[in-house]
Formats: C-alpha cells, structure tokens, sequence
C-alpha cells in the first residue's frame, strides 16, 4: 500500500529582512527620550525592557479607553468592588470566554445574554442538566465547550465552595479552563498580572517585533508568551490584555491591517519594514507577519486496476505480489512489491530510495472467497510523488500496462471495492490513527 505523502514539497520561507538598526522614519519630531525608547524596539531581539512595555502599555491603553467596544461582558477595573461583584464578573469573562472560541462577537452577544439570564452564577450552572445547557447552547456548535462549563461549574461547587479561583495556575485546574482562558479571568476579573495570547494577540506581537515564525510552533508561542508577559503589569492587567485583543480584532486584522490608525504604529517594527521597503524590488507588507503555515497537500492511495479477464476481473485493488510460500518471510514480500511498483511507477520505491518517508507492516489477514484462501502481509508505504511526474494522476492512467490511479484517503468510499480489499482498507485506517492520534486540547482560536 502506498500513500502519497507531500504532492510537492513546501516552497522555501520567504526570507524577510532583519529587523535590526533599521533608520528610524523622520515622519514626526519626538520627545528625545521616547524616541530613542522607540529606537531600541527595533532591535531583533524579541523582546521588550521595561521602558519600551511602558511606552506600548501607555498608548494601548490611552487608545483602548477612547474605542473600546462596549460588550456586556466587559467592565471597568476597580479594585474596590466587593468579592460577590468580583465573582460575577470572572464568572461573566468566564462563559464569554468560551462562547468566543470558535464563534463571533456578533453571534456570541445574545447567546451570552440568555446564558447569564438563566444562570446568573456559577451555583446556578452547577445545578442545570447537560440537557437544559445544550438547549441554550444549540446554534453555538462545538458542544464540546458547553459540557466543559457545566462540568467546570460542578467542580468549582464540589472542590472551591462555588468561588472561582483568583489565580491563573488555580484556574488552569478546573475543567476546560486552559492557560489562556485562565489568563483572561485573572487579570480581567481579579487584576493579576498575567499575559493572555489568543489570535490577535499573536498578530499584534508578532507585527510588533517583525516575528516571521510560523506561530502555531511550541517554541514561537512561548516567546509570544513571554512577550505577553513583559506587556502586562499590576495597573490595569485585565484591561491591557483586553486592549491588545481589541487592536488585533479591529485594527491589526489578518488581511487588511489599518496601520495609520493603530496606536502602535511608530513602535512596531513590521510597519517600520514596510515603510522602509515600500519602493523596493520585494517590500515587506505588515501582513508577512507572522508567516502562514503551509499546508500539506492532501494524502493520496495508489489503486491499481486488476485484469480485464480472470478473477475479480476489473476491479479496483491495492498495489499487490503473489508469491508462492504460504508464509514468506516479510523480507521476501517487500522485495516483491518492490519490483511490482518499480514496474508500474518507474520508479525505485524500496527502503533505501530517498522517496520513502516511512514504511511499516500494518498486519496480516486472511481472506477467504470460493475455494480460494489468500493470506495476505500489509504494509504501509509513505513515499513522495511530485505532480509534474507523469506516474502522478488522480484519473485512472494506464503505466506500463497496468490501470493506475491516486485517490484521496477519503475518497475510497466512492470507489468499488472487493470485499477483501474494503478490509485492508478499514485495518489500514485503523493503524494510522493509531500512529497519528494527537491531543483534542490545544491552542484556541478567538474569533472577534
């Protein structure tokens, strides 16, 4: 069996421009200290000193406080309400937290408000039924997160007395509460200083600092992270977080960035490169930050059409040899199909050749139709095949004499298929999500 891996191996990374002791722009006449404090943001290092966070928390927030949209989970800081107050409001940032995963502003406000009509504390959730929440839930999608804040409501009730924990670490222990959502409810609700970063935070920094890093990679998002960190501070942390939401949803958007208004234009080195390259062969747009992951062209089997005459006469099967051993060793099998797909391909496709990117046994199976018992050895062969190759076609293609074709992993259900092959189909599919599975829980994606 034979998958195609990559169609066409990733084009290389745009390079872009170092932005290290880039000129600044004589667009306006600064203050000495301020514009030498702007000076030191452009330098590649990412990071921020105590100086520069200052000059951005500053602007961001002067900013935030005049255009900021008015939402009904949003509050004014004030460190002088009482714990009740303070207790709704993280419960609030809470359930908009996780209706905004996924799902709009615009979508989430009514959902939000029937939600905190029925239940206005994390006491009232606890008592509701999975039923009662889906029912208020549904048109939301991904019902996933509603289960997470009913069950996260009862685990606050059974293990916190029914108080939401102050701390981000504490808050990550709850169920379905991670590090971000966490971030959100301890700044916003109990002014502690903690970094948030959802999808617009991480365009904002990465536009900030000219970071061209694909974001989605372990080690970039903990830069990002700490780059959040050196942002915030005990004065207004939840409205600083907020604030750098706010920028990356209306004015540092992913296609159309309105640099001219942004508060932080004459601070971010990707608007700096774009200004200062705009008049060469290849300008750098604020938008090549961060850099977009590449996607894998989709995965591919080889089918190969049996005779026209014979057994299973026309049917479609997978890339098989006959040997005569009623158990050869596995050695012997792959030298076999190594020389049938050598024959149909053209190509050398066995262990050593820099085509193949993986090769495992999948297992064994005996399929019995009529009289004829076959055994059968399967194996999964991961190799590249280049679209301009003329062995590549995703219509049946006659190579060598043999009736070929590649078809997506998925497609195979609209393919006609013996009963035996369905089979090696079915325990093919099984492997490999055995071999590929991944954690459900990862990075949420923000959508304002």
């Amino acid at each position: 069996m034979a998958e195609l891996a990559s169609t066409a191996r990733p084009a290389e990374p745009q390079v872009l421009p170092t932005p290290k002791c880039i000129p600044r722009l004589g667009v306006r006449k600064l203050p000495s200290k301020r514009q030498a404090i702007i000076a030191d943001i452009e330098d590649s290092a990412p990071c921020f000193s105590k100086e520069q966070a200052a000059v951005i928390r500053g602007d961001l927030l002067t900013w935030y406080t005049a255009h900021h949209r008015k939402l009904p989970w949003r509050f004014t800081q004030d460190s002088s309400i009482s714990q009740d107050l303070r207790q709704r409001r993280a419960y609030a940032t809470w359930v908009s937290e996780v209706m905004l995963q996924q799902t709009r502003v615009a979508t989430v406000i009514d959902y939000f408000n029937r939600w905190m009509n029925k239940w206005p504390t994390v006491r009232d959730l606890a008592s509701a039924t999975q039923e009662e929440v889906n029912s208020v839930w549904a048109g939301l999608g991904y019902y996933r997160r509603a289960r997470f804040l009913l069950e996260g409501a009862k685990q606050i009730v059974e293990v916190h007395e029914g108080l939401l924990p102050s701390s981000s670490k504490q808050l990550q222990k709850i169920r379905g509460i991670g590090r971000y959502t966490a971030g959100a409810i301890a700044s916003i609700a109990f002014d502690q200083p903690v970094p948030v970063v959802d999808g617009n935070v991480v365009r904002v920094l990465c536009r900030l600092k000219a970071i061209s890093n694909v974001p989605r990679t372990s080690s970039t998002m903990e830069i990002l992270w700490t780059l959040a960190e050196q942002l915030v501070d005990d004065k207004r942390p939840g409205d600083l977080n907020q604030a750098l939401m706010e920028l990356g949803a209306t004015i540092c958007s992913p296609t159309s960035p309105q640099c001219l208004h942004c508060p932080l234009k004459e601070t971010c080195v990707g608007y700096k490169l774009s200004q200062e390259t705009q008049n060469t062969r290849n300008p750098v747009q604020v938008t090549d930050y961060p850099m977009k992951a590449v996607k894998p062209a989709p995965s591919c089997l080889l089918l190969v059409r049996r005779p026209k005459t014979g057994l299973l006469a026309g049917l479609w099967e997978f890339p098989s040899a006959s040997l005569e051993s009623d158990n050869p060793s596995l050695k012997a099998c792959r030298a076999a199909i190594d020389k049938y797909l050598e024959s149909i391909l053209g190509i050398r496709a066995n262990s050593e050749s820099e085509l193949v990117i993986e090769r495992k046994l999948v297992g064994a199976y005996k399929h019995v139709f009529s009289h004829i018992h076959m055994h059968m050895k399967i194996e999964w062969m991961r190799i590249h095949v280049d679209k301009k190759d003329p062995h590549w076609d995703t219509n049946a293609k006659t190579l060598n004499g043999t009736e070929a074709k590649w078809v997506p992993i998925n497609g195979l259900h609209d393919v006609g298929l013996t009963s035996g092959v369905k089979k090696v189909y079915e325990m093919f599919l099984e492997f490999r999500g055995r071999k590929t599975i991944t954690k459900l829980r990862g990075k949420r994606k923000r959508i304002d």
